[in-house]
């Protein structure tokens, strides 16, 4: 089965008020990491400017993603676009509140999603940059336009950890429409960061890298080590995260055990080529990682892939 696991987790980002959900991040994840990063958060994922202000002629120290291939087509020469770097910023979160991210052995997916996309809120609100937020599960989906302050964070907190009503209509996440959404949302150039564990249908990989030829793009992949791991436990009832499709297996079987990890296995490398196809920054946090360490490793890797 897609993304099974026995266990849901008992704890839950809404469990306390969003009030107490920030301070709480403001304390223990915002402070720590403007100490490890000197409160450069925000350069780290800003690849380019935000406004077209041009095109030049290529040299070595490109990046051969700013290549305009039409124009360097036309003239028979390598031409890369020029931008403006505006002091501030905006930013988009697009957050998968489908039913799978609502699963976890360790603190639930969508808890992690939760105080990851606040974190960063909190993170580039800092200084006057402007954050919104797309929160979406197929046919339900609420926007929350950019802003910027404490209050508007707070609101943001607020809409992230509403509970949502549990779905259950056979339907798997369609990310493509997700991505979609998202593209014809953020009217103007933005960083736009994609927080799901891409477990659904539809070609994710081309909408992601259509949306990556226009904005800054972020994919970050919140996995659950129940996902990749059955214990062997005997007779147990596991469900499809998305369709809630259920099945009573023994988890003891040998034979079903490899084909669990066959399963994981195909699922993985299906996701790796997605994100390779679509060329933007990729990510991975586990519901069992430090909050802290998996941001200061995503800023890290960010600045060295440049």
């Amino acid at each position: 089965m897609t993304a099974a696991t026995a266990r849901r987790a008992s704890a839950r980002a809404g469990s306390s008020s969003p009030e107490a959900l920030l301070r709480r991040l403001e304390w223990r994840v915002v402070r720590r990491l403007d100490g490890r990063l000197q409160g450069a958060y925000r350069t780290a994922f800003r690849g380019s400017g935000i406004d077209f202000d041009g095109l030049r002629g290529y040299t070595a120290e490109d990046d051969v993603r700013h290549i305009d291939w039409n124009v360097t087509a036309r003239l028979d020469e390598p031409y890369v676009r020029q931008y403006l770097q505006d002091r501030e910023l905006t930013a988009w979160l697009v957050l998968d509140q489908s039913a799978s991210m609502r699963l976890g052995a360790h603190e639930g997916k969508d808890s992690v999603v939760a105080s990851l996309a606040v974190a960063l809120a909190k993170l580039f609100t800092h200084g006057g940059n402007r954050v919104g937020a797309i929160l979406y599960d197929n046919g339900q989906h609420r926007t929350v336009p950019p802003a910027t302050g404490r209050t508007h964070v707070l609101r943001l907190t607020h809409e992230i950890t509403k509970p949502v009503p549990a779905r259950r209509d056979g339907r798997p996440t369609d990310l493509a429409a997700m991505l979609h959404l998202a593209a014809a949302t953020a009217r103007r150039r933005s960083l736009i960061f994609v927080v799901s564990d891409f477990i659904g249908e539809g070609d994710w990989s081309a909408a992601l890298s259509r949306l990556g030829q226009r904005h800054e793009v972020v994919a970050i992949r919140v996995v659950d080590p129940a996902e990749e791991r059955l214990p062997d436990v005997g007779l147990i009832v596991v469900e499809d995260a998305e369709t809630g499709e259920q099945l009573l297996v023994d988890a003891s079987d040998p034979l079903f055990q490899q084909r669990f990890r066959a399963q994981v296995a195909q699922r993985e490398g299906q996701v790796e080529q997605g994100m390779r196809r679509a060329r933007v920054g990729a990510h991975r946090v586990g519901t069992d990682e430090d909050l802290v360490t998996a941001l200061v490793g995503m800023a890290r890797r960010s600045r060295a892939g440049r």
